[in-house]
């Protein structure tokens, strides 16, 4: 695996791919990997013949009070999981490099980026689509993986590369769990013993509006509000939010018709996650 820093080594190596005729699928991820990243990198593996890890924490997609410096960083150990997961290159620019001084220009998806997650964190999808567009013209990739735990992420994402006419396949690949039914993510590591089993109130609650929907609870506001109220009875939880939406455009719905985004954000402690589920009549 080569492990590449900066813009313009990452530019020639990916180059030199494409001119060898060979496809790229990048990865995009601010490293803390887990098997959630792998499960992207594995599905990269399959679907093109060189796969593209990025690590770059991105302080564009962080608010003032958010937790950009304590957010977790072990770039040897992203290393050496890259390299046993058979990624192809690892690219870890410094934030100099990928907002030198002077930087002005960014990039938003308006109206998507204001809903949900966007709504909380004002300012964190215009930091999110500004560093993938970079990374996209970096890399120039044929195909990009990303999470279905952040759904809205992908979405996004995918509505920039529809209207730029980006030449790139947006790959959105199933959330990976825990045994227990906690989504992964690295910000998991922030959760103590009884932190991490408050946030099992996440999936439970997503997985009581499963069962509802399969015996015929249609109603959007009741489905929310059964998962809220799971999420209330625990005592470490505070909601951010519980929302029924449609996950194409984001837009509340009032009841499961088709398929319908059932998305959250809560604090366990200090820490907030988020996970989702897709409901189907």
């Amino acid at each position: 695996m080569e492990a590449v820093g900066s813009l313009s080594a990452m530019k020639a190596l990916a180059r030199d791919r494409r001119r060898s005729g060979l496809t790229i699928g990048l990865v995009p991820t601010m490293g803390c990997l887990h098997e959630g990243h792998l499960s992207l990198v594995r599905e990269s593996k399959a679907r093109a013949d060189v796969t593209v890890v990025s690590v770059f924490v991105n302080p564009a997609q962080f608010g003032p009070n958010e937790d950009f410096r304590r957010y977790p960083r072990d770039l040897a150990k992203d290393t050496a999981v890259l390299e046993r997961a058979g990624a192809d290159a690892l690219f870890h620019p410094s934030a100099a490099e990928v907002y030198p001084p002077g930087y002005r220009t960014y990039a938003e998806v308006t109206g998507l980026q204001d809903r949900l997650c966007g709504r909380s964190r004002p300012g964190h999808f215009r930091g999110v689509v500004t560093v993938v567009l970079k990374l996209f013209e970096i890399v120039r990739p044929d195909l990009a993986f990303f999470g279905a735990k952040d759904a809205q992420q992908a979405l996004i994402v995918r509505r920039m590369a529809a209207d730029l006419d980006l030449d790139v396949e947006i790959v959105t690949c199933p959330i990976v769990r825990e045994p227990d039914g906690l989504a992964l993510s690295s910000r998991n590591a922030y959760l103590g013993p009884e932190e991490r089993k408050a946030a099992l109130a996440l999936s439970t609650g997503l997985r009581w509006a499963e069962r509802a929907v399969a015996a015929g609870e249609r109603d959007a506001a009741r489905l929310a509000a059964g998962v809220r109220a799971v999420l209330e009875a625990e005592p470490l939880a505070r909601i951010d939010y519980v929302e029924a939406v449609d996950p194409e455009t984001l837009e509340p719905v009032a009841e499961v018709r088709g398929e319908v985004l059932l998305a959250l954000a809560a604090f366990i402690g200090p820490t907030r996650l988020i996970d989702n589920v897709r409901l189907r009549a």
